[in-house]
């Protein structure tokens, strides 16, 4: 067969294959069929499901808004290791408390000047200021001048050695040869304005506190001046601070809070546990798993201790001290987890 018949036999061998069901043939030979419409919408609701799923799958993990279930992981070692404070929520007294500034002086009624018992030229001095003594140890000694013997300057009770005005080959005669402070308590001179002299008594417990050390004590009122001060128009109130450990050197400044009233509340924390997240007030409170923000509803305060209107029960173990290093754990787990 030649050429031009073959193509006069094609026009002819098309109609054939139509007649025939042709589009499935050439569906099968590589052509593209329509699925039917009931296999369509089968097809489109498996792929919703599939979607709902993986929205769903992708939604586990994440914690609400309001921060349920959010946790900060530290070991025993590591609490520890940050300086982070421990309570109890439980009842306490909430003081109204008068403010005033203060300094830290010497008890004057534990310090002693020291003078030489017979004029004389000191030939040795064994102590300086700021050395500690013991009642009857050697501070120097002197040569008299009429009899020409040396003998020992003692100091007259346990201290320290505030203040010098003796040196070697000088006359004595002239004045104190040096003070001597027993430091084991101080006193803090409070300044009163005149408003505020009758809510001070004597008696009235005080918490002092030192915001170069970080350090707090409490006293009480052991005197109120009669007269006041020209300089500054203020009137003196003293308080007795105990000092063993000499963390209260006299001159430095303070700040003290009188406690007026005292009244009790029935759930209470510590001020320095509140933290702020999303603009809402939050405790660390401590479980096994670690600690977990708790939002509360707070009450009455003093400055120091807070009301809790809800939000933890009496007995809960919160972080106080350095509670901040917790919320600041916690942003860094939820940045790391954004990314």
């Amino acid at each position: 067969m030649n050429a031009v018949t073959r193509m006069n036999l094609f026009p002819i061998f098309v109609a054939l294959l139509l007649a025939l069901g042709g589009t499935s043939l050439l569906a099968g030979c590589g052509g593209k069929s329509e699925a039917p419409a009931s296999e369509a919408h089968s097809s489109k609701e498996e792929g919703a499901e599939h979607s709902d799923a993986e929205k769903h799958s992708e939604g586990e993990g994440h914690h609400d808004e309001e921060g349920e279930g959010k946790r900060v992981e530290l070991t025993a070692e590591q609490i520890e290791t940050a300086g982070i404070g421990l309570a109890q929520a439980g009842p306490a007294n909430l003081n109204e408390h008068l403010p005033l500034y203060g300094v830290i002086a010497p008890n004057a009624e534990r310090m002693q000047e020291v003078t030489e018992r017979f004029p004389g030229i000191i030939r040795s001095v064994k102590k300086r200021v700021g050395d500690p003594v013991r009642k009857g140890e050697t501070l120097a000694l002197i040569e008299s001048n009429e009899s020409l013997q040396t003998y020992a300057v003692a100091a007259p009770l346990d201290g320290v050695v505030t203040q010098r005005n003796a040196n070697e080959g000088a006359q004595s005669g002239a004045g104190p040869l040096f003070t001597v402070a027993d430091l084991s308590s101080v006193w803090v001179e409070l300044s009163v304005f005149p408003r505020d002299l009758a809510k001070v008594k004597v008696g009235q417990t005080v918490r002092v506190h030192s915001g170069d050390t970080g350090l707090t004590a409490d006293g009480k009122v052991i005197y109120v001046a009669p007269f006041g001060s020209s300089s500054n128009q203020t009137l003196t109130a003293r308080v007795q601070l105990p000092n063993l450990d000499r963390k209260w050197p006299p001159g430095l400044y303070v700040t003290a809070n009188i406690v007026l009233a005292s009244s009790s509340a029935p759930l209470t924390i510590r001020n320095e546990a509140i933290q702020t997240l999303e603009n809402r007030n939050v405790i660390f409170v401590r479980h096994d798993e670690g600690f977990e923000p708790r939002n509360v509803t707070l009450g009455r305060t003093d400055g120091e201790v807070s009301e809790v209107v809800s939000g933890i029960a009496a007995g809960d173990t919160y972080a106080t001290k350095n509670s901040f290093i917790l919320k600041a754990e916690l942003g860094k787990g939820e940045a790391e987890h954004e990314h």
